[in-house]
């Protein structure tokens, strides 16, 4: 991974000095908050914009980014990370996984985003990532897709058009959600536009978080997802 790359944030609660709240005050999506009088901070990095200004504004360095690319979640309460928080398990139930095992058809759906989530997933498919060796491919309809990619914070005039790409997919399916807009609305969370994330609209099986996520962090999801990465490899 490139030096300046961004992935999983570390937090230290030992090293905080939580009346000092700088972390919280940068914070531009909110994703930085204490639970707790004298505890440690969270870091919701399914709104967190991976801009690092926490970091930046932490006098202890308490809160750092590691490299760490593996960030993946199926459940959205996992995405949260604090003190001595294992990384969270991608997940995905045996039937399902017999089902979508050997091969995985998404249709990729652009719900508002700015461009920066679709590039990084278009980017799969270059030569230099192959995803289709994997046995995972983008489909030009809904109808051929096992499941939806989704990326952006889902603007109202593109709901419609999202529940009916949904519904056009056939029976059993997935809904992937790649990207902090389409997590939590990102930098336009709670704007009366905005839907705050594709989970306040369908049922969502796995979370990808990142702004954007790199290519690695949306490859190596699906992989797990499918099971496709040995337990050897440091899951």
């Amino acid at each position: 991974m490139p030096e300046r790359f961004a992935g999983r944030p570390t937090i230290e609660a030992a090293k905080c000095e939580p009346e000092c709240r700088r972390c919280v005050d940068v914070c531009p999506t909110g994703a930085v908050a204490f639970d707790e009088p004298g505890g440690g901070p969270r870091i919701d990095t399914g709104r967190c914009l991976f801009c690092r200004a926490c970091e930046a504004a932490c006098g202890t360095r308490a809160i750092v980014f590691s490299r760490d690319y593996r960030m993946a979640a199926s459940r959205r309460e996992d995405l949260v990370a604090c003190d001595g928080l294992e990384r969270a398990a991608v997940e995905l139930g045996e039937a399902a996984r017999r089902l979508f095992g050997r091969s995985l058809k998404l249709r990729q759906v652009s719900a508002g985003g700015c461009n920066a989530c679709e590039a990084d997933t278009n980017v799969l498919g270059t030569p230099a990532w192959d995803l289709g060796r994997f046995g995972i491919q983008f489909v030009a309809s809904p109808r051929h897709a096992d499941g939806l990619l989704i990326t952006g914070p889902v603007p109202e005039n593109m709901r419609y058009a999202l529940r009916e790409t949904y519904d056009a997919v056939a029976w059993p399916k997935l809904v992937i959600v790649v990207g902090a807009c389409a997590i939590s609305g990102g930098p336009y969370v709670d704007h009366p536009e905005v839907h705050n994330g594709e989970a306040t609209l369908l049922p969502v099986d796995l979370f990808v978080p990142g702004c954007p996520p790199h290519p690695l962090t949306i490859l190596h999801a699906l992989l797990e997802l499918l099971r496709k990465i040995p337990e050897s490899s440091g899951r």
